[in-house]
């Protein structure tokens, strides 16, 4: 059986408590200038009286805005902490320094600008007019850690709302990894990605979407499960999501569990909570392949 990690997982640091608190002292992110202040006519140009020539043009004509403030860098990273991974509903404050940890990757690695914005609401009414009050201040929205099945009620009318870059990191970030890495497997392993029956371990945002992309790239037998079992057609306790993916998947009709689902499976993908026993891996087809994200 081949076991095939996220393919940017770094090897198991052995870190302290003083170290990792040490490290969040005053948190993750600073605002640093990009113009000069250092003379009587920098912070003319700078603030007043020159900051009021450019006030006035962006009044004439709001694109110039992308041109003359950070908001066409400015991505801001929202969460309500209803499910951070692998602590679930710790709320807004205790979410904070996950989401400054996402915008400082975001500085680090993309070159853009990024704030996060906890909200102290799981009312998806209130957390999209949020986002519609201050859209003239950023440039994109990445949400991060918001509970299924709001998640994607939050990001459809975030979409539709706002005329900038949108993106649920749960969904599309692990959903694009996954089908990269799946790719990458079985090119090593010299086969048919469309030929291969996945099984995967959670129907929450990162499971529907995982799921959803699988799907458009040509895998056929793809069976998702949830806490209670196989998402089938024939369960009478499916929310929405639950109903539509059920009507996409599992094209065999399997019903039960885990037991039954992994029997014969070529990947296995875990993303929930929870443990698979090792004798049920063994249950899975020749050359298996095991990503165990969560």
């Amino acid at each position: 059986m081949s076991i095939v990690s996220e393919p940017t997982t770094p090897q198991k640091v052995e870190l302290t408590d003083e170290e990792i608190f040490a490290g969040h002292i005053g948190g993750k992110l600073s605002v640093e200038t990009t113009a000069p202040l250092d003379s009587q006519r920098a912070l003319s140009i700078a603030y007043t009286p020159g900051v009021a020539q450019v006030s006035r043009a962006i009044h004439a004509d709001e694109t110039l805005a992308d041109r003359y403030t950070w908001t066409n860098r400015l991505v801001v990273v929202v969460s309500d902490g209803s499910a951070v991974l692998g602590l679930g509903d710790i709320g807004p404050r205790a979410s904070l320094p996950v989401m400054e940890g996402k915008s400082a990757l975001f500085k680090n690695f993309a070159g853009l600008n990024s704030i996060p914005l906890v909200l102290d609401t799981k009312d998806p009414d209130e957390i999209v007019e949020t986002l519609i009050r201050l859209r003239p201040s950023f440039g994109a929205v990445n949400l991060e850690d918001i509970s299924a099945p709001r998640c994607f009620e939050i990001e459809k009318r975030v979409i539709e709302a706002l005329d900038c870059p949108v993106m649920h990191d749960d969904q599309h970030g692990t959903a694009i990894v996954v089908l990269a890495a799946l790719k990458g497997a079985v090119k090593v392993q010299d086969r048919d990605l469309h030929d291969l029956r996945v099984v995967i371990s959670g129907a929450g945002a990162a499971g529907v979407a995982c799921a959803n992309i699988l799907l458009a790239a040509g895998i056929a037998d793809v069976t998702v499960l949830d806490s209670k079992g196989i998402v089938s057609a024939d369960r009478t306790d499916l929310n929405e999501i639950k109903v539509d993916l059920a009507a996409r998947t599992n094209p065999a009709g399997r019903r039960g569990g885990v037991v039954e689902a992994l029997n014969g499976a070529d990947v296995f993908l875990g993303v929930s909570a929870g443990t698979v026993p090792e004798e049920l891996i063994a249950t899975m087809a020749e050359n298996s392949i095991v990503f165990a994200l969560s």
